[in-house]
């Protein structure tokens, strides 16, 4: 430690400033001097003697330079009295010590991890980021929300760390020291990109994920002149002595600290398998060795869906609930509360999706029969990942209304597990209302070939949902509006190619408000009716309905991804307080998939997509805080490391809010073994702790 707080306070000849104003002829007594001072004036710092002995790349050699005075000679130069140079090494020491003290204070106390040979370009960096600037290498300085000012190699489409770009540029290369390499696992955005199955994911920002520069350094040397093989450089400072290139580690961002603030839960979503269609417990060992760690850093509770399609999945009323029998009393052992989702949608076929979960089989036979059942496109294609809204008051799934089956199911599930409800285990129950779970129509069906960003399409083409518009239309007093939009193009359009989400489109039209004004009606009346009846059955335990965040095309006027999916709001519309306000009317709470959307905010195909999803996040939390209900998260993403943690703390507990306003709840998707390995679980237990408030040890990025 020594040894590095001299070099900090080391005389070089790179450190020296223009302030200095002692000329060559002071001799190598006098630098000497100044640097054992230097060091002193460290140690009393730090209190601790400084080391003889260092790199010697890192040693300053002078050269001995003898200057003979010739006071008679006019080419000779002119001695400065002696008084002046003691003066001007008197201010160079004390300036020195101030620098001094002040790193060290910064280290010890502001959470600043500068690097050993920190000047005060690195102090201004540090202060930089800490107020949301990007910072480059080569000191290219711009505000972090925003991309206009962004040079071009910052750009996310095949990002190069402006590190790797130096090294490349050097021909022939230098022999290179790494003092830091990134860690050998793959970052959140890259694992979740292997597990699109085709589906498009935009690329991360480099500025808004640090821990990994988007590039691999090329034909590297190390110091032994062995070529290196290619290792992810950490985008950092860069300096050159003794002809070796030393990319050192970048200067990290400051974190918030959020040491006594509000104690917000954490659990952690079940793995889709975790009971199979059997209903028994797939793997009862690995999963109570897996609870109990989780148990062992103090997360709150855990998560599981409870299947339609597994607990009634072969005849009307006849349930059957073992499995979750036993994985709840396991939960209950270990003193961990339990959220439940009422599923009633089908599992496979999305993104993230790793097992399949059908339907119920005797729904399936009727399906056949009367395809009705299920949302429908208008080219007449059926989504069978949920039944339709049309028939909430249709009798045709056996002489029962899909409102009544949903409310026998959860009757079924009180009345199974009353005693958990009783001690409190279960402290809050999600209501499945749509695809995934989600409040919202099937509008992006990846297996109806939508990709991102496409805007979907209505799903309003079975004749239950046909028959609602048709009575609209008439209350209305136009019939002929007793009908779909005919220019909205397909899956993957984008808004400027069709005629109804257009600037000026017809979806602002007299028909176009119409249609929306039902069809988002649809959505907010089928909300009603189930949440209605779950917090009848539920009554006294927290209920909870699910929003997805569709962010895409969000800067345009019309919001067509939004429409499509059911949430009227336009530019000059608030589609969503609405909902707010139903929730609002049966004390539910709201389960927005939000946290970390912003961390792909500033990506190229964003841009391209018009999407904003700060914007999106905003708008929905105030539509909510303005109602007075309570706010649950997760993450639409797998996070697995720190800057992605940050993401999502920030929102949870946001920092400047004036009445103090944080999430009730955050549930983390999901339990895996890679959540499991060593640095993965470390993180996540520092990110557990900081979620409850409490001090970590190592408050860096």
């Amino acid at each position: 430690m020594a040894t590095n707080m001299q070099k900090l306070v080391g005389v070089s000849e790179e450190d020296d400033e223009e302030e200095m104003d002692v000329k060559e002829e002071d001799d190598e007594d006098e630098e000497n001097g100044e640097k054992q001072i230097a060091a002193e004036m460290m140690m009393s710092v730090d209190g601790v003697m400084p080391s003889t002995s260092g790199s010697d790349q890192f040693q300053y050699q002078p050269q001995l330079q003898e200057q003979v005075s010739n006071q008679g000679g006019g080419g000779a130069r002119r001695s400065r009295p002696l008084e002046e140079k003691e003066r001007t090494k008197l201010r160079e020491r004390h300036r020195r010590a101030i620098t001094a003290r002040i790193l060290a204070g910064l280290r010890r106390h502001g959470n600043y991890n500068l690097r050993v040979r920190a000047d005060i370009n690195d102090v201004i960096a540090a202060l930089a980021r800490e107020a949301g600037w990007v910072v480059l290498p080569d000191g290219t300085t711009f505000p972090s929300r925003s991309q206009s000012s962004t040079p071009v190699a910052g750009t996310s489409a095949g990002m190069t760390s402006s590190s790797s770009q130096m090294v490349s540029q050097q021909t022939p290369p230098p022999p290179t020291t790494l003092q830091g390499v990134s860690p050998g696992y793959r970052t959140t955005v890259e694992y979740n990109a292997c597990r699109m199955k085709g589906v498009f994911m935009p690329t991360p920002s480099p500025y808004d994920l640090p821990s990994t520069a988007r590039a691999q350094s090329s034909g590297m040397v190390a110091d032994g002149g062995e070529q290196t093989e290619r290792l992810p450089l950490i985008a950092g400072s860069m300096e050159i002595i003794n002809d070796k290139q030393i990319i050192g580690l970048p200067t990290k961002l400051p974190e918030r600290d959020f040491a006594g603030t509000p104690h917000v839960p954490v659990y952690v979503m079940l793995p889709l398998g975790v009971i199979n269609m059997k209903c028994e417990l797939a793997d009862p060992d690995g999963l109570l060795k897996q609870l109990r760690v989780l148990k062992s850093i103090n997360v709150d509770g855990v998560m599981v869906d409870c299947w339609w399609g597994i607990v009634e999945a072969h005849a009307p009323q006849e349930y059957n609930w073992n499995g979750y029998q036993r994985l709840f009393q396991m939960v209950r052992e270990l003193k961990l509360k339990l959220q439940v989702v009422m599923s009633f949608h089908e599992c496979g076929g999305n993104v993230g999706d790793d097992v399949c979960i059908p339907l119920p089989h005797w729904v399936a036979e009727i399906g056949r029969s009367n395809p009705d059942i299920f949302f429908t496109d208008k080219e007449g294609r059926r989504n069978p990942e949920c039944l339709s809204w049309g028939i909430d008051k249709e009798r045709v799934l056996r002489g029962r209304t899909a409102v009544e089956v949903y409310f026998d199911y959860m009757r079924s599930f009180r009345v199974e597990f009353d005693e958990f409800f009783e001690d409190g285990i279960i402290s809050l129950v999600e209501v499945g209302l749509g695809p995934c779970g989600e409040l919202r129509y099937p509008s992006c069906p990846v297996k109806h070939g939508w990709r991102y960003p496409g805007i979907g399409e209505f799903q309003c083409y079975d004749q239950y949902m046909l028959k609602s518009l048709r009575k609209a239309a008439e209350m209305r007093g136009h019939s002929f509006w007793a009908r779909g939009p005919d220019n909205t193009g397909s899956y993957n359009s984008q808004p400027h190619e069709t005629g109804f989400f257009c600037d000026g489109g017809d979806y602002d039209g007299y028909y176009g408000r119409f249609f929306l004004n039902w069809y988002s009606q649809v959505l907010v009346n089928h909300g009603d009716r189930v949440l209605s009846l779950a917090k009848l059955v539920f009554d006294g335990t927290c209920v909870a309905a699910k929003l997805p965040g569709i962010y895409w095309w969000y800067k345009t006027a019309s919001h067509a991804a939004e429409l499509t999916a059911g949430f009227y709001n336009p530019c000059n519309r608030d589609g969503y307080s609405a909902i707010a306000t139903m929730l609002q009317k049966h004390g539910a709470a709201l389960n927005f998939s939000c946290a970390e959307l912003h961390v792909l905010e500033q990506q190229d195909h964003l841009r391209e997509a018009l999407a904003d999803p700060q914007g999106l996040v905003w708008q929905v939390l105030n539509a909510a805080w303005d109602v007075c209900i309570p706010i649950a998260s997760e993450n639409a993403f797998l996070c697995h490391d720190r800057a992605g943690y940050n993401k999502i703390l920030d929102n949870v507990k946001p920092v400047n809010d004036p009445d103090g306003r944080h999430f009730a709840s955050f549930t983390y998707h999901r339990l895996s073994q890679l959540l499991m390995e060593k640095h993965n679980f470390m993180e996540f237990e520092r990110f557990v702790k900081r979620m409850h408030g409490e001090a970590v040890l190592d408050p860096q990025v």
